[in-house]
């Protein structure tokens, strides 16, 4: 199991790190390419889950960007906006904030406080918003 590194408020992950069991940081987390988290994933700042990452169980977080390729198999919980980025795999997504999804995002249900913009086609659910955008094809 790794350890993560502590810089203020920022805490960030070994790159190619894994982490069996629950996580919870109190603060912002950056998320290197490759590293994955076998159990929850709780984050009271931002979350910035690094390309080809993974997540087993659900993430709880105040801001997310999920990077490209990662995959979270349980809900998503936000307290403000997400960004899901291209090719991207996610549960479900439930934002305080706005949602934006990139080109050939696979989600499931997707619940917004606020505006959900879609970028490009994506493979979603139910798209639940105060209002929505799509631009591009």
């Amino acid at each position: 199991m790794a350890r993560v590194i502590q810089k203020g408020s920022t805490f960030y992950a070994p790159k190619g790190a894994y982490y069996e069991g629950n996580v919870r940081i109190d603060g912002d987390f950056i998320v290197p390419a490759r590293t994955h988290f076998w159990g929850r994933l709780v984050v009271t700042g931002r979350l910035e889950l690094g390309k080809k990452s993974s997540v087993a169980l659900d993430v709880e977080c105040g801001s997310a960007i999920i990077g490209s390729h990662a995959r979270i198999k349980g809900p998503l919980v936000s307290a403000g906006d997400v960004s899901l980025l291209d090719h991207c795999v996610v549960y479900t997504v439930t934002a305080g904030g706005k949602v934006m999804l990139r080109p050939d995002v696979h989600v499931g249900d997707v619940t917004s406080a606020d505006t959900i913009i879609v970028h490009g086609k994506v493979k979603s659910g139910k798209l639940t918003g105060k209002s929505m955008k799509v631009l591009g094809n």
